[in-house]
């Protein structure tokens, strides 16, 4: 693994981290009305501090997608995972809180885990796979999963709901990552007309409003600790299905490499569980401004 690319992995994990704590912020206080709806979209892009997070994460979806252009998927996921590690840093700064054994547990986990992965899978790139029909096979799965959890969080809604969408917003960004890769392919060896006349692209756009969508319902109902942690484990899982099923990504497969690349899998969901139920983590969400001149402070501020 180079240098540019574990730097451009980590520094799209900490835009995303960053991004996705001031875009909570916000959306706390978004109307419950907008729930699955574009409206919410509408609603939040007239926040301030909420277009500060959207930056923060394109940014980092950009630097994401030329990591990815520069490693396999099963590489660059598990680093990009690390994102949570900067939203409990920024989080931690705000509320005081300080590590604990909890923190310190999450973190150590977190990090053995992506290292324990990385050095025991060794991936590394290889002939993708053609057969459009596994192509479609797993990303149809990948995707009707995450529909599935979309409309069974649509009748818990304040329950499980906001896990149930993160979750399928992690699923939808793990694709998304994966049809980003084959973007950056097609534009290598055909310029824009390549990439514009695949579906690919397409692909990443609608697969990017609908998972924002989902992940900014998850954060307007419930606090950052509940859809964080979920969103973080499910988006390099696909992804990393993605990777192997049909871009070509290869792991050591002996047992031995297979066990850590497990444990190393395990680890990073346990750290994930640990950071996002720590105490740093913004507890709950603000009721949504009644009146227009609450409405117009949260919009100056």
């Amino acid at each position: 693994m180079s240098f540019l690319l574990l730097f451009l992995s980590v520094s799209a994990a900490c835009c995303l981290g960053f991004g996705f704590v001031l875009q909570q912020q916000a959306a706390a206080h978004a109307p419950l009305s907008d729930f699955l709806s574009p409206r919410l979209l509408l609603d939040l892009v007239r926040v301030p501090r909420w277009l500060g997070g959207i930056g923060l994460m394109v940014c980092g979806m950009a630097l994401g997608a030329v990591a990815l252009g520069q490693g396999e998927v099963s590489l660059v996921e598990p680093l990009l995972a690390t994102n949570l590690l900067f939203a409990l840093a920024l989080s931690r700064r705000q509320t005081k809180q300080p590590l604990g054994r909890q923190g310190w547990a999450g973190l150590v986990l977190l990090a053995g885990g992506v290292t324990a992965f990385i050095v025991a899978g060794r991936p590394e790139g290889g002939e993708a796979v053609s057969d459009p029909f596994r192509h479609w096979l797993i990303i149809g799965a990948m995707v009707g999963l995450a529909l599935l959890l979309t409309t069974y969080a649509k009748r818990s809604r304040l329950s499980a709901g906001p896990v149930l969408l993160a979750l399928a917003a992690g699923l939808l960004y793990g694709v998304q990552d994966a049809l980003t890769r084959v973007s950056g392919q097609r534009f290598s060896e055909g310029g824009w007309t390549e990439l514009v006349t695949g579906w690919q692209l397409y692909g990443v756009v609608l697969l990017g409003v609908t998972g924002l969508i989902l992940v900014q319902s998850a954060f307007e109902t419930a606090p950052l600790r509940m859809s964080l942690p979920a969103l973080t484990a499910a988006q390099p899982l696909a992804g990393i299905a993605c990777g192997v099923g049909f871009l070509g990504d290869r792991l050591r497969t002996d047992t031995g490499a297979l066990a850590w690349e497990a444990a190393g899998l395990a680890a990073i969901v346990g750290g994930i569980v640990l950071l996002g139920m720590h105490p740093a983590m913004p507890r709950g969400c603000v009721p949504a401004p009644r009146n227009p001149r609450e409405r117009a402070a949260l919009r100056s501020g």
